[in-house]
This record gives structure tokens, sequence and C-alpha cells, in this order.
């Protein structure tokens, strides 16, 4: 088995574990600190849950993507789970998800919300690398806006990659080290409009395309999508876009 460095010497960043971990209960705030998250999750749980259906089939059936429950049966894995904001959802839609993250505090949080939102989501309180060490493996492996406040992106996206069976999936969502990134991400929306708090992100830290793509290639995953996601400030909303000079997915395959 392919050993992973311990925390300490892997991707946790001490500094950005404790800006999450003081979260709490506000992790789930409409109007609070991850008020930008919450307005981003309905389209990208929308590209998610299309992804899926077309990836996997129920049996010899493709899966209905209007169905209540399209994802049952499939085994999702949400690294950097945070306070569940993803994983939630996730599970409602029928998918066995388990919500990873190495601060204590956002996993109990997580565990408090889906009591009241009556979803059972498997929250553990560990990191990918160890994680990846016990050889278990899910359908479909998620890293979404987490790989910007990571330590060592290469390390971390090794040990996801370890987690994805033969046949599974990796999806990735961070932001792209671009100057327009930096003038609407950081000035715009930490410093003009105050979406989140100022200094949340390090422009340094974000990664394009290639840089996400090159260590998932080297240890045998395929790029099969890739997607952009912009604001339309008139609908105050996110959309689907080609455009991936700010924030993007990008999904990757194991062979069968």
């Amino acid at each position: 088995m392919t050993e992973f460095r311990s925390a300490e010497a892997g991707s946790v960043n001490a500094e950005e574990l404790a800006r999450f971990a003081k979260l709490g209960d506000a992790w789930w705030d409409l109007e609070g600190p991850q008020r930008a998250l919450h307005k981003l999750n309905p389209i990208r749980i929308s590209y998610l849950r299309n992804l899926f259906c077309s990836h996997f089939p129920d049996g010899q059936s493709p899966r209905d993507r209007k169905a209540e429950q399209p994802l049952r049966g499939l085994r999702i894995v949400d690294l950097g789970c945070g306070g569940g904001l993803l994983s939630e959802p996730l599970s409602a839609l029928g998918a066995k998800v388990t919500g990873v993250d190495p601060a204590e505090e956002n996993i109990a949080a997580a565990r408090r919300h889906a009591v009241i939102a009556g979803q059972d989501v498997d929250y553990r309180a560990t990191t990918v690398e160890a994680l990846a060490e016990t050889g278990e493996t899910f359908d479909i492996v998620l890293a979404m806006e987490v790989l910007e406040h990571v330590a060592d992106v290469k390390g971390f996206l090794t040990a996801a990659a370890a987690l994805v069976r033969p046949g599974g999936l990796f999806v990735g969502a961070t932001l792209n080290r671009t100057l327009k990134s930096y003038a609407l991400a950081i000035v715009g929306a930490e410093y003009v409009l105050r979406w989140v708090e100022p200094g949340t992100h390090d422009w340094t830290k974000f990664l394009r395309p290639a840089e996400m793509l090159a260590p998932l290639k080297s240890v045998g995953l395929t790029e099969i999508d890739r997607a952009g996601i912009v604001y339309h400030p008139l609908g105050d909303e996110w959309r689907l876009s080609g455009d991936l000079d700010v924030n993007y997915m990008i999904a990757m395959a194991r062979d069968a």
C-alpha cells in the first residue's frame, strides 16, 4: 500500500484550519461568513447530479436525474467538508456520503446540523492522507473549494486519487490564478462586496487547471469534463460557463 505523509507534514495548513474551525454553527447561517458558498451551492449540486447520473448507470438502466433520489447507491466522500454544506444535499439525493474534515469543530457542527436535517452522513474528523492509508475507496471523491486552502496540493491530490475506485470519479473545484480572479475573487469578493472575510483566500494558492490536472494524471486519472462558474449580478446567481478564469470544476475518471 502507498504510504501517505501525516497531517503534520502533509496537506493540513494549521492557519487555514483554525480560520474555518472557528465558524461552528455559523457554517449554516445563510447570511453569515459562508453565504457565498450557500449562494454557489445550487449550481454545483446541479452540475454534480447531472455528471454522476450520466457516468453511473443504475444497473442496466440510465439514472433519472429528475428523480427524487437519483444518486441512490453511490458512495461519495466529500474532502474538506467543513460544516457539511455539500455533504447534506448529496445525501438528500440518495448518495451514501462520507464527510471528511481535519477540524473537529467543523465535524461537530456538521453532525449537529445533519440531525436537524434528518440526513445520515458519515462525518469523520480525519485527513485525506489518513483516509487513504486505510485503503478505503469510493465511487466519487470530491475536493470542492478546498484545494486553495491546503499546504501541499500535490500530496492532497495524490491521496485523494487513491480513494477513487476503478471506474470512479474525482471532481475538484477551485479558483484559477489569473489577474481576473485577483480582481474579482480577492479585491471584489473580499474587500468590496465583503462576501467573505478579507484574508480568506491567498491568490498565490489559486490553481491553474494544469496544476490540478498534472498530479491526478500522473496517478492514472483522465479528464472527462470541465466547467467554469460565473456570477450573474442581475439574477444574483451563479451559472455554468465556458469561462474558467475565476471559478472552475474539473472531473476526472479512473479506468474500470
